[in-house]
């Protein structure tokens, strides 16, 4: 089963799985894995969903025995890749790392996802059980919307995290500049013109990101390879892309699996595509928080892992506990 809602739009769907037309499908971050759902996406009424039982009673033990990166394990590989940045003059490399609660047994995954839902009116939202994999997340960065009638595209350069009250200082702004220049010179080689809009705080619940839009039109025949060419985004990946994939291999301690991939979502008049970002992968008696950062040379270590515990909370707030 799947649920979701689009991007400032509360109606609910649902895959109907009657056909195999492709509905949504999950792309982990290496693009090797997919979760597919297959049918039509229909609209859940409020009747219809106040009726429905979602248990976790279906959800899988959690068999990986990972155990999560304590404070000083973070600070010690992150200076690491701050070394790595400074020698080979990166712009950005992008360090995640797993937030793992193992002190509750009983999610109540039906409230949890409403929470999440109101909290993030601006984002993709989603809960999914496929019976091996059980996702939850909410997140706003658009890596493409492409219209089917007019050829239309859109995507958007999405970097720099602080919380909502403070102010942007050199770091974040430095961050999000090769972001935007990146993402340019993608679309360069499909279009003549890119109209790219000035650079805005985009609000996420507790937190912001500098964001920069960009329009254009593409033939149709070239959304696939563009979609490719765009993920992953520097947003989370790093720039150079393969340098910076490789360093992620080598310094993260977990896979990403699902984070940082992206989602497809085809409806009759367009195609969506979201990144994955503020995620978690769902387990009958624990959750798998996903979280990372933007590492450049100004970064600071113990003020990353603040950031990425801030972004845990997008997750984390949600959830309601069975009683």
């Amino acid at each position: 089963m799947i649920y979701f809602k689009l991007p400032f739009d509360e109606r609910l769907y649902t895959v109907n799985e009657k056909n195999n037309t492709n509905a949504v499908n999950f792309h982990s971050y290496d693009t090797l894995n997919q979760i597919n759902f297959h049918g039509d996406i229909i609209e859940v009424s409020s009747p219809e969903w106040d009726h429905t039982s979602i248990t976790n009673t279906s959800l899988a033990n959690d068999t990986t025995h990972f155990i999560a990166e304590t404070n000083e394990e973070y600070i010690t590989n992150l200076q690491q890749v701050i070394d790595v940045i400074k020698e080979n003059n990166l712009p950005k490399l992008v360090y995640s790392r797993r937030k793992i609660f193992t002190d509750f047994n009983n999610i109540d995954l039906k409230e949890s996802f409403n929470n999440l839902c109101k909290s993030y009116p601006n984002a993709f939202r989603y809960l999914f059980n496929d019976g091996k994999n059980a996702w939850m997340g909410a997140f706003s960065e658009v890596l493409g919307k492409f219209n089917k009638t007019t050829h239309a595209f859109e995507t958007m350069a999405l970097a720099g995290t602080l919380p909502v009250s403070e102010a942007w200082s050199e770091k974040e702004i430095e961050e999000q500049k090769p972001v935007t220049s990146y993402i340019q010179n993608i679309l360069d080689n499909y279009t003549d013109q890119v109209f790219q809009s000035e650079t805005y705080d985009h609000i996420a619940g507790n937190i912001k990101h500098l964001r920069t839009d960009f329009k254009t039109h593409i033939q149709p025949q070239d959304l696939d390879q563009l979609i490719q060419d765009l993920h992953p985004t520097p947003a989370v990946c790093g720039i150079p892309k393969d340098f910076c994939n490789d360093n992620i291999r080598k310094y993260e301690k977990f896979p990403r699996e699902f984070y940082a991939g992206y989602i497809k979502v085809e409806t009759e008049e367009s195609i969506l595509y979201f990144v994955n970002l503020r995620c978690a992968r769902l387990y009958q008696d624990r959750i798998h928080i996903f979280v990372g950062g933007g590492i450049t040379d100004l970064s600071n270590p113990e003020k990353e892992w603040i950031e990425t515990e801030l972004k845990s909370e997008a997750i984390l707030k949600n959830l309601t506990l069975l009683t």
